[in-house]
């Protein structure tokens, strides 16, 4: 396994959209691992391919305490939407920022596992907010995107200030 560089925003290669997986093979299980492993060092809760610069529609998530739950949905899709939410969420790609977004309560997602098999999934709660935040990566889409432009500005200045401060 191997620690993956997590794309930092406004990088333009997180707006890619991602292409479905054609085939659930040893690459595609490599990349989940070597995603989990870079999810749990970053000690996030979930991580999609565009953030680690591949675009392929592939997410881990783990919401256990343990780090022992690795959930891997390969080409997921949302199917059903319900009900409405507001969270406070952050992201591995915009890395000290948080903000409230509104989301659906409860979603019906099908996908692939990593033996190719087709499930369909009924999430709530946190589950439910983390996959539609996963899957908006897929779609080239960053939270903070849900933001006012006001705040938005003010997040892409902390970024680069942070950046100098960093060089």
């Amino acid at each position: 396994m191997a620690l993956l560089a997590i794309l930092q925003y406004p990088d333009e290669r997180l707006h890619k959209v991602a292409e479905p997986v054609k085939q659930v093979d040893a690459r595609i299980k490599q990349l989940a691992a070597d995603m989990a492993e870079t999810m749990y060092a970053a000690r996030g809760i979930g991580l999609a391919a565009t953030q680690v610069d591949v675009h392929e529609r592939v997410v881990v998530i783990d919401l256990s305490e343990e780090r022992d739950s690795l959930m891997v949905l390969v080409n997921p899709v949302i199917t059903a939407k319900d009900g409405e939410t507001t969270y406070e969420e952050g992201c591995l790609s915009v890395p000290g920022i948080y903000d409230k977004v509104t989301r659906a309560e409860r979603i019906t997602a099908e996908y692939l596992d990593l033996d190719g098999n087709s499930h369909t999934i009924e999430a709530d709660g946190l589950l439910a907010i983390c996959i539609q935040h996963e899957i908006d990566h897929l779609n080239g889409k960053v939270f903070v995107e849900y933001l006012s432009n006001l705040k938005q500005n003010r997040i892409r200045s902390k970024i680069k200030k942070r950046e100098r401060e960093n060089m």
